[in-house]
């Protein structure tokens, strides 16, 4: 329907789950494993999770970029294949949280990531296992915190769409206006206008190259509400422009009397001596 605003995902927690094998199998876990070196690492990622277009598409190449350092992470620390399925899938996961939504949510990402970790350190099955020893836990809370929160406005810049207020105002009594122009319609009506005019217009226009019909003047086209709530802005405006000038003539004439009251002292001294004598004299 026109005119209905989209609904954006608002920031949410979320429950942490055994995430073993979620997202890189046994089978991938080991060819990657097994990979001759980092190229070939790359591919395999790209390749698994549909981003063999990284070199055209900018969100792919960022995409890939978290997956392959990830990855290339877990083999530097001689991570097992679960570690590493594990390990994949928290970063994964915490990343996709992030962009879930445009607003801020680095407070629900943080601690959804941090009892990702926890499901993963601990023994108490069903809920959690211990796949990773203080070791380990230490190493992948330093990577997701350096690497991934340290850059987390610009994943999310990258991967969710802006989002802007457009705000309108109707008053009830007022004529309804016409709805604004696109920009590819202003764009339009410009190229339009530098073209010349239209088949249409030029069936208006008499052969002294005049149009038989004038457009209608902006008064005429203003209904009569319009043109009450003017008179009605227009003659309070005045009252308000009348009383303010009084009120600043009325300043300046206080002023320029108190001004010529204090010269006249000023410019006879001994009138103000002889009051004083004077006054002394009545005292004694």
């Amino acid at each position: 329907m026109p005119g209905e605003v989209p609904k954006i995902p608002q920031p949410k927690e979320h429950k942490a789950k055994i995430c073993l094998w979620a997202d890189l199998d046994v089978h991938k876990s080991e060819e990657i494993k097994g990979a001759v070196n980092m190229e070939e690492v790359k591919r395999i990622l790209a390749e698994h999770f549909s981003l063999t277009d990284y070199k055209e598409n900018p969100r792919s190449a960022a995409l890939l970029d978290l997956y392959f350092y990830a990855t290339q992470f877990a083999l530097n620390h001689n991570f097992t294949k679960e570690q590493l399925s594990v390990f994949f899938s928290i970063v994964k996961k915490t990343h996709m949280v992030c962009v879930e939504t445009p607003f801020g949510n680095v407070e629900q990402c943080y601690d959804y990531f941090k009892e990702l970790v926890l499901c993963h350190a601990v023994l108490r099955p069903p809920w959690s296992v211990n796949l990773f020893g203080h070791e380990h836990v230490r190493l992948v809370i330093d990577y997701v915190v350096n690497t991934y929160f340290r850059h987390f406005k610009l994943y999310k810049y990258v991967f969710t769409p802006l989002v802007k207020l457009d705000l309108s105002i109707s008053y009830a009594g007022m004529p309804e206006e016409d709805e604004p122009q696109t920009q590819e319609e202003e764009l339009k009506a410009i190229e339009e206008e530098a073209d010349g005019p239209t088949e249409e217009d030029q069936d208006q226009i008499t052969p002294e190259g005049r149009e038989s019909e004038k457009p209608p003047s902006p008064e005429e086209e203003e209904s009569e509400t319009t043109k009450e709530l003017r008179k009605l802005i227009t003659t309070q405006l005045n009252d308000e422009l009348s009383k303010l000038r009084i009120n600043l003539s009325d300043q300046i004439q206080q002023n320029n009397d108190s001004l010529q009251k204090k010269l006249s002292l000023a410019d006879d001294p001994g009138s103000g001596k002889q009051g004083r004598a004077s006054s002394k004299s009545k005292k004694k």
